[in-house]
């Protein structure tokens, strides 16, 4: 829902015909037949000329129904189906549309979402998404009860295959997000010093950052080794067999997610990673009702005691090797007198390549160990189920999503194996070839967060200036990213501004790295409103809205958080070089960039779509163009929660009535004999004695 929405309220500046990258130059039929091109780019907005929508108006509906799609799964059970999943999925695809050479810029923009949308939380979202059609059910089951051993009694063979495929993807996202940032060979890294340029470095930091970044240095450098541990050593616990194991992974998860919240804005990416944590949990942890989440079986038979004694002496000694390896690793030692923690690397790069080659594989085996498990776990419920007619739907079920879950996994094995390039070259040819047949539907991904820290030297910043007359300048001032030194950093989570990430991208090279750079600066020397809208939605906070400038230049500048000490500033910064010459309208340097970036549209001019279906956009459009993107996410996230309370209040005061007219027939029901089963009372006379009526056996 938040990714959707988020994407609604910046496409008409990203993707219009007056935005940064029209998406109508994206999708330009090849000659092929409609099936062959679905396929090859598989996007539902192929057909949006057929629904009398241009690219931009297409991709603009997908937005605003996959939004009211993923509300509705959220308010109404009846919606949480794979088919609504599915569908979900479908969308984001066809916004996202993968291509297979992300390093090639032409290739890169043959993306209907282009650079805007090419991050791993996409990418996350997408893979997520697929495995969600795999977890939501066919059918909605009935209230399931919990048994002693913590499962729900008559709950699906199969239910455990895509919830291990989710688990999987997290062991992927967060290992590989360990492991690049060593591989990398970035000396932040390697010296434990990230976190003191992390926190005012990053692309849009909270308020909480700058007081994070001024914590002691030797805090930071302990908060990497707990990165490393969190993200490296861990994962594996994801598949322990002991339960308790797999809770504290869960829980460590929770913890570093929930930081990284708390200290940057990171849209939707941080509660999407919370989501695939839940797959660590099991019933018995989720129970809601009293009694069922605390109780435990205590063991009497001497087999049951041997076992929980081993699995006791197991969980210790795991908990011991990890905390040991952790002190060696890390050379962690206890200044009692300053009361500090000091931390150093006590490893080389290549002792670190050499075990990377050395557990790479075995990891993959572990995965494949525990989904045999997993589903011989299946087949072993499956004997369970009682009917011949039960037994057979259990089988056909259990056989596809089996087959689905052996193939997903086969596929994820090839992304997950590029952490070790010789362990990729070695790989089976047919996992290679089978992740080559389905790359560009984006099923499974490679990942690796934070690879390199960047802005060691200072945060590098690119400040855009307009002006009338080429001499006297103004700054365009941006809404979410830094510019003015004495604005507070901004909390705009879950929304992600892509302008504005695609600026600090920009900003760590030079402008010709970024094309869309030179369109921007098009886009505003034009005076296009809706790129205008992703810099400023108010027309007080922009300078030109009257009128477009008729220059506009680039600076870089160096960016640092301002000291304790400073008051009414949270930033400081320094000029360093020029980013983009002044240009205006009709400029040849600026004529230049464009032809070279291939920006120029020669297109005809299209006339305004008439349609019902366009002006039921535009007039949707109208009304939400006041509301600020992050109010807007907030305000569905507080409607949503709003209505499960109301409807959690509705269920509970239902129960309370039902119950309160049970308690009030009770105590007449307890005066009745064998007449009054049929409802008429025994007079007293009857029972041989003018008191009250004797207790009956």
């Amino acid at each position: 829902m938040f990714a959707f929405a988020s994407l609604y309220t910046q496409g008409p500046g990203l993707y219009g015909p007056e935005g940064i990258l029209p998406a109508r130059r994206t999708l330009r039929p090849q000659g092929k037949g409609r099936w062959q091109q679905l396929w090859e780019t598989p996007t539902l907005l192929w057909e949006a000329p057929r629904l009398g929508l241009d690219t931009a108006q297409g991709l603009e509906l997908l937005s605003l129904l996959g939004t009211l799609l993923a509300l509705g799964a959220l308010l109404l059970r009846p919606l949480r189906h794979l088919l609504v999943y599915l569908l979900l999925w479908v969308a984001y695809l066809s916004a996202c549309q993968a291509n297979t050479h992300p390093c090639s810029l032409t290739a890169l923009s043959l993306q209907v979402g282009q650079v805007f949308l090419y991050f791993q939380w996409d990418s996350l979202l997408l893979e997520t998404g697929f495995l969600a059609v795999l977890v939501a059910p066919l059918r909605q089951p009935p209230h399931l009860k919990q048994t002693p051993e913590g499962r729900l009694a008559g709950a699906a063979p199969h239910e455990g295959l895509p919830f291990w495929l989710v688990r999987w993807l997290l062991f992927r996202l967060m290992f590989a997000s360990g492991v690049v940032k060593l591989t990398s060979r970035c000396p932040a890294w390697w010296g434990l010093t990230a976190l003191t340029y992390h926190y005012e470095t990053q692309c849009l930091p909270t308020p909480a950052a700058w007081f994070a970044h001024h914590l002691p240095v030797w805090l930071h450098k302990l908060s990497v080794v707990a990165t490393f541990f969190i993200e490296i050593a861990v994962p594996p616990l994801f598949f322990a067999p002991i339960r308790r194991l797999r809770l504290a992974a869960f829980y460590s998860q929770v913890l570093l997610q929930a930081l990284i919240i708390t200290t940057g804005n990171y849209n939707f990416f941080n509660l999407l990673t919370l989501v695939l944590t839940t797959a660590l949990l099991d019933d018995q942890h989720l129970a809601a009702e009293p009694g069922h989440g605390h109780s435990k079986k205590v063991p009497t038979s001497w087999p049951r005691v041997l076992l929980a004694t081993l699995s006791l002496l197991l969980e210790l000694t795991i908990y011991g090797l990890l905390a040991y390896g952790t002190v060696h690793c890390f050379g962690l030692e206890v200044d009692w007198q300053q009361l500090t923690v000091h931390s150093r690397t006590a490893f080389t790069f290549h002792q670190f390549s050499q075990w990377l080659k050395m557990v790479t594989l075995p990891t993959m085996w572990l995965g494949a160990a525990s989904l045999t498990w997993e589903l011989l776990t299946a087949l072993w419920r499956w004997t369970q189920v009682r009917g011949w007619l039960p037994k057979l739907g259990a089988a056909v079920q259990l056989t596809v999503l089996g087959t689905a879950t052996v193939t997903l996994f086969i596929i994820s094995l090839v992304p997950y194996s590029y952490v070790e390039p010789g362990t990729h070259g070695h790989l089976w040819t047919g996992a290679h070839r089978l992740f080559g047949a389905v790359e560009h539907l984006q099923l499974a991904n490679s990942y690796g967060l934070f690879r390199r820290m960047t802005g060691l030297g200072g945060r590098p910043e690119v400040v855009l200036e307009g002006s009338y007359d080429g001499h006297h300048w103004t700054e365009i001032e941006f809404m979410y990213k830094p510019g003015n030194v004495s604005r507070p950093p901004p909390v705009v989570v879950p929304h992600q501004p892509r302008l504005d990430w695609q600026m600090w991208f920009a900003a760590l090279g030079p402008h010709t790295h970024s094309p869309w750079f030179t369109s921007l600066v098009h886009r505003l020397l034009q005076g296009k409103k809706p790129v205008i809208h992703l810099i400023q939605s108010h027309s007080a906070r922009y300078p030109f809205w009257e009128q477009p400038p008729a220059y506009i230049r680039a600076q870089r500048y160096k960016y640092w958080f301002s000291q304790p000490g400073e008051q009414g500033q949270w930033w400081r910064r320094q000029w360093a070089e020029e980013f983009f010459p002044p240009v205006s309208l009709g400029d040849p340097k600026l004529e230049m960039l464009l032809r070279q970036f291939g920006l120029q549209d020669h297109s005809p001019a299209r006339t305004r779509s008439s349609s019902t279906l366009a002006q039921a956009l535009r007039w949707t459009r109208t009304q939400l163009s006041a509301v600020e993107a992050p109010t807007l996410l907030w305000g569905l996230f507080v409607a949503v929660g709003t209505i499960r309370v109301v409807q959690a209040l509705l269920a509970y005061w239902s129960c309370w009535s039902s119950l309160a007219i049970r308690k009030k027939h009770r105590p007449a029901l307890k005066d009745t004999g064998a007449a009054g089963a049929q409802g008429t009372p025994i007079p007293a006379s009857r029972s041989g004695s003018s008191g009250p009526p004797r207790r009956r056996k």
